[in-house]
């Protein structure tokens, strides 16, 4: 994790108020979490940064797009995502990052490294379910899509709903009370 000193915010030379820090974030910033899920990274990472007297506030925002695979064909394309994420920090005795909203620093600290948030805030807002573009909008074809049109049960029923075995059909009978 030593690529990632560029994401170390150092706090105790701001001035009071409002700050701007934006990061640009590609595959390096992953592989130095070992995270291979996506193929191409180009996001946009932007960091409001607050300080006042006694905390710190941190608005993330990102967006951009991850190059995955398809769930269905496997075929690559580029998913938008955008996400945002607030975290508070305050200053106590010791360490403590037990709430994910509330981070709790060391009184002697001067920095906060802020590629773990943007790391989880992009993970995070990447969907579970992956689909093609052209798969939702019905112009994509491949060798998986067709294989699971041919799979595809029918909706005819293969049993005929007449032919029924007659010593359930007395039962039924006792259950509604038709007695023929």
């Amino acid at each position: 994790m030593k690529g990632l000193k560029e994401y170390n915010i150092s706090f105790v030379g701001l001035k009071e108020g409002s700050h701007e820090f934006q990061y640009e974030i590609d595959n390096r910033f992953f592989e130095e979490f070992q995270y291979t899920e996506f193929n191409e990274v180009n996001i946009s990472a932007k960091i409001d940064f607050i300080k006042k007297s006694t905390l710190l506030e941190l608005f993330f925002t990102i967006n951009g797009t991850i190059n995955v695979p398809c769930d269905m064909t496997s075929e690559l394309f580029d998913q938008e995502i955008s996400g945002d994420f607030s975290l508070v920090v305050k200053f106590g005795p010791e360490f403590n990052d037990d709430n994910d909203e509330i981070l709790i620093l060391p009184h002697e600290e001067y920095q906060i490294n802020v590629a773990q948030y943007i790391y989880e805030l992009v993970v995070l807002s990447a969907p579970s379910k992956r689909t093609h573009p052209d798969v939702l909008n019905g112009t994509m074809k491949s060798e998986a899509l067709e294989k699971l049109k041919e799979l595809e049960i029918n909706k005819e029923k293969t049993v005929e709903e007449e032919s029924t075995d007659p010593r359930w059909d007395k039962l039924k009978d006792l259950l509604t009370g038709k007695n023929e």
